[in-house]
């Protein structure tokens, strides 16, 4: 398969020597360190900043967000690999404004071991810290247990709710509860009909036919939870609206806002004609959409696929959705 690229291992370096030079007014990287990348107006005082990270591969996770109302700052890791230590810890010094600094990213092990490590450092220099998992992916754990979950697309709600928290000067606590509280009400369920390869790779990560897809696939490419002929949007809508209505326990008065986002190859012209048949089932049950998001918001380099997240609403919820939010990559 192939890529714009010079050598496979400078992919990242080149890639976010690009995107600093192309929204430099927006995006700078921390200083002494081309792994961590800010907010341009960063530290902002007295403002509780927020730091993420994670592989690269997926923009605009996870430095896609990185911008007013969202993230302060990133750590960006080789492709599918956790960020370092020493990143996470310059990005947060980078945006830290004296009111501490959260880390919110997705529940991997890799991720989780160099954000405890950075935050047991920052503590060391006076600097608080809270920590917050996105756990979204229902393919990977039951509801009971969905603190085990993989982080996937629908880390887009608690980015964006905390991210406007944040922007209007709440504390850590208030601040990191909020988040908490939107990851426990977010579902995400993805499909994917193809694989993708990685910078340097002989062959893709794993082999599907044009037949078939696989439902649960990971932004990685782990194993999903079924192997299946390929499905009509009407019947993925069915499935995912059974899935996902679930797991959040939804029943007819609710709201919600809705996440249709693309691994990286599927069209919006294709996640339209899917969000039409969400919405018919949503409207059947008595479920409102009070929002919705169509795009690339959680890719996983050129898969074929697709996922579905859903936030349950409350009063709180809604008027965070509300607030502006911008970066060189999401705009909401």
């Amino acid at each position: 398969m192939n890529k714009i690229m010079n050598q496979p291992e400078r992919f990242v370096d080149e890639s976010l020597k690009g995107i600093i030079l192309a929204h430099g007014g927006m995006l700078k990287f921390a200083e002494n360190n081309p792994r961590s990348v800010v907010r341009g107006d960063a530290p902002t005082q007295g403002k509780v900043a927020i730091v993420t990270g994670g592989g690269y591969g997926h923009l605009p996770v996870f430095l896609g967000y990185v911008g007013k109302g969202f993230c302060d700052g990133v750590a960006v890791g080789n492709v599918f690999t956790s960020p370092s230590c020493d990143a996470i810890v310059d990005a947060a010094k980078a945006v830290n404004g004296g009111a501490g600094v959260l880390f919110l990213f997705g529940n991997y092990m890799g991720d989780s071991m160099n954000f405890d490590m950075a935050a047991e450092m920052l503590e060391m220099e006076d600097i608080p810290t809270a920590i917050v998992k996105a756990s979204d992916d229902i393919a990977s754990a039951s509801r009971e247990d969905f603190k085990n979950r993989r982080g996937v697309g629908g880390i887009f709600f608690p980015y964006k709710l905390a991210g406007a928290k944040a922007e209007r000067m709440a504390n850590l606590e208030e601040v990191r509860a909020l988040a908490e509280e939107v990851c426990a009400n977010v579902a995400t369920l993805g499909f994917s009909m193809s694989s993708c390869q990685l910078p340097g790779a002989p062959k893709p990560i794993f082999e599907i036919s044009a037949a078939e897809m696989e439902l649960g696939m990971g932004i990685h490419g782990e194993p999903g939870v079924e192997r299946t002929k390929m499905k009509s949007s009407a019947e993925l809508a069915e499935i995912l609206w059974d899935k996902l209505s679930a797991d959040l326990s939804l029943r007819s008065g609710d709201e919600t806002a809705l996440l249709i986002n693309s691994l990286g190859a599927t069209s919006k012209e294709e996640l339209y004609i899917l969000y039409g048949d969400l919405y018919d089932r949503f409207q059947q049950a008595g479920v409102s959409i009070h929002k919705v998001f169509v795009g690339e918001y959680a890719t996983s380099l050129e898969m074929l696929g697709a996922s579905v997240s859903v936030l349950k609403l409350n009063s709180e919820f809604k008027s965070l959705l509300a607030d502006e939010a911008c970066t060189p990559f999401v705009r909401v």
